[in-house]
């Protein structure tokens, strides 16, 4: 039996140490994944006042909004034991675990602030304590939400998201792989995606615009537009290693015109 992605390239644009899951999956499903990290992760090492204040048995709740999330607090700030724990999604809560700490909120479905805000956990969190620990930069809509509601609210930045240089080999066999079969640029965020193609002009590939892009969700769909996609979009339900490649194998299964297949 012919695997579904049989034929296609899929450009995985995760930072490397991150791929490996989502490329493995395509692979197995009969895909050629090349790895072309957008973005890499750069840890921000806390200063003294800092690392006082991001002290996650002081909260009633403390939310990590990534795996990034989750390594670089374990290595800057001490282990939560107390404090309930929330995760923005599946694979924040599956890094939470791996190092034996219990999830109490996470939500079932989209890796999205508006999925932890929809829990009853956080319905009601006036006058509780709530650590963000993140990235650098992004959405403020958790945040925001959560001090309206009447909670208090303090975030501590444990990394920063810096360009990718892009790898020359990578490039030349995207050039090599777009002759051959159907492309499909798989993009996690729209940071990602604008990273992408800042780093990758139309002079480099003036074809990578035009393929299929893979994304999570609608927000980061029109986003693409913005920023200039030309090429079908596949939406996913959610950023997740295995939501993303399920959207594709599901929409090369089906025939759809979007993947390209």
């Amino acid at each position: 039996m012919t695997p579904p992605l049989a034929g296609v390239t899929v450009v995985v644009t995760r930072p490397r140490a991150q791929a490996a899951r989502f490329a493995a999956l395509v692979r197995e499903a009969g895909a050629t994944p090349i790895l072309l990290p957008a973005l890499e992760i750069e840890p921000v090492e806390p200063d003294a006042a800092a690392r006082a204040r991001l002290v996650p048995d002081d909260y009633d709740w403390t939310i990590y909004t990534s795996a990034n999330a989750v390594e670089c607090s374990l290595h800057a700030l001490p282990r939560p034991a107390r404090t309930r724990v929330a995760a923005i999604g599946r694979a924040t809560a599956r890094a939470l675990e791996e190092h034996g700490i219990a999830v109490q909120a996470v939500p079932a479905g989209a890796s999205e602030s508006e999925g932890l805000l929809a829990l009853e956990s956080f319905a009601a969190p006036a006058g509780q304590r709530i650590l963000i620990l993140k990235g650098a930069g992004g959405r403020t809509l958790l945040r925001e939400e959560l001090l309206r509601r009447g909670a208090e609210v303090v975030t501590g930045d444990l990394y920063r998201r810096v360009a990718a240089i892009p790898d020359e080999a990578a490039l030349a066999a995207i050039e090599a792989a777009g002759g051959r079969g159907p492309l499909v640029v798989a993009a996690t965020s729209a940071e990602s995606l604008a990273a992408l193609l800042e780093a990758v002009p139309d002079a480099r590939l003036p074809r990578l615009r035009e393929v299929t892009l893979l994304v999570p969700g609608e927000r980061v769909a029109t986003a693409a537009r913005g920023l200039g996609w030309r090429g079908p979009l596949l939406v996913a339900r959610s950023a997740e290693d295995g939501s993303m490649a399920e959207a594709l194998v599901a929409a090369c299964a089906g025939g759809s015109p979007a993947a390209a297949c």
